[in-house]
């Protein structure tokens, strides 16, 4: 069984990144540390928060950080959750993927090399 480093991501979908942007910008008192138009993510006291324009998820994904993306992606599944989004890279060393627990709740994997 592969072990979790906790969560350490949570994306929100948004559907105005401007706006949004904004928003994040004025709770967290801080400039994003990434800034595009295809995400805006702010990096506070150890966790990530990102927006993430056009997502079709319902609310925030919380991302677990884990050693061995595949490895927990097969655990998840053998004990009945479903994929939603297989592993993808997303940026240099960084894979996402996310899946829904049996209740449809939507979670994600991150991990870095």
């Amino acid at each position: 069984m592969s072990s979790t480093q906790g969560i350490k991501t949570v994306l929100h979908p948004v559907s105005d990144l401007a706006k949004a942007k904004e928003v994040y910008t004025a709770l967290l008192g801080i400039e994003p540390q990434a800034d595009a138009p295809y995400y805006v993510g702010y990096d506070v006291e150890g966790q990530h928060i990102g927006l993430v324009p056009g997502r079709t998820t319902a609310g925030p994904v919380a991302y677990w950080h884990v050693d061995d993306i595949e490895a927990k992606l097969a655990e998840v599944t053998a004990a009945g959750a479903a994929v939603n989004e297989a592993p993808r890279e997303v940026g240099p060393g960084r894979r996402v993927a996310t899946f829904t627990d049996p209740d449809g709740n939507v979670l994600g994997l991150v991990q870095d090399s």
